[in-house]
């Protein structure tokens, strides 16, 4: 096996990624997402690292493409993740990191609280961020990585379909609308239990989301995804045959809101 890094995805997040890896020795090959990938995997057939660094919208298109001899090398890192994500794909055992810091155009790294990793590259991972002062803790199990999972779905989700009804900083939401917000966050914990399978500890979730909160209590509730995520929430409600009756009303409420 190489100690080359493959990085699909070039945007903000892939550059911090890039940046990190490259600090802690590895070279780092940059992969555009129209790129052939069996023709990369030709090129770079054992690299150490598959770092998938690609939006959303466009993670099931380029783990659909992933070669099946890279499967154990691949490295995911997107928003409202979960195990069947990937194993719809064959991929068994990825390494999964939960993003706790943001990158803008034009500004700096900014850490809210440390990412959780886990998986079989977690210790390169850790490594190389931690080699750019962005803080990273390494998981013993997937059932912890399971639980940091919904619960950064559970912060995005709230934040955001919560920032519709009311605008906002974190803390404001959390300090003058948590009968809002706890409804909302209850309604997505309906939903990601179902599409994992299980029931998780709500309080300790929702604890957590707040500990995520008090990180960055600036941070603003309502980015440009929200309306495709509450979207997106309203779907897999009605595709598991849930009332969420906070979600719909403020899907309602935004229908209807005049032009």
């Amino acid at each position: 096996m190489s100690n080359n890094v493959l990085l699909i995805g070039l945007g903000e997040m892939g550059g911090v990624f890039a940046r990190g890896i490259l600090k802690a020795g590895y070279p780092v090959y940059p992969v555009g997402r129209r790129d052939d990938l069996r023709q990369v995997s030709q090129d770079t057939p054992d690299p150490q690292a598959v770092v998938i660094a690609v939006g959303e919208k466009d993670i099931q298109n380029v783990l659909a493409a992933i070669p099946k001899k890279w499967h154990d090398r691949v490295v995911l890192l997107q928003n409202e993740l979960l195990p069947r994500d990937w194993q719809k794909h064959s991929i068994a055992n990825p390494t999964v990191i939960s993003v706790w810091f943001e990158k803008k155009a034009g500004q700096d790294v900014k850490v809210i609280i440390p990412s959780p990793v886990y998986g079989p590259l977690a210790e390169m991972i850790k490594a190389s961020l931690t080699a750019i002062n962005i803080s990273c803790d390494a998981l013993s199990s997937p059932d912890e990585l399971l639980f940091e999972l919904v619960v950064k779905n559970l912060y995005i989700l709230t934040v955001n379909i919560a920032g519709l009804e009311v605008g906002g900083t974190v803390g404001e939401l959390w300090s003058k609308h948590q009968d809002l917000a706890k409804a909302v966050a209850n309604d997505v914990l309906d939903i990601q239990f179902k599409m994992i399978g299980q029931d998780l500890d709500r309080d300790r979730l929702i604890g957590a989301m707040v500990k995520a909160f008090n990180g960055d209590l600036d941070h603003k509730c309502m980015g440009r995804s929200a309306p495709a995520r509450l979207q997106r929430a309203i779907e897999c409600a009605d595709e598991f045959g849930l009332v969420a009756s906070k979600l719909r009303e403020i899907y309602t409420s935004k229908e209807q809101a005049p032009i």
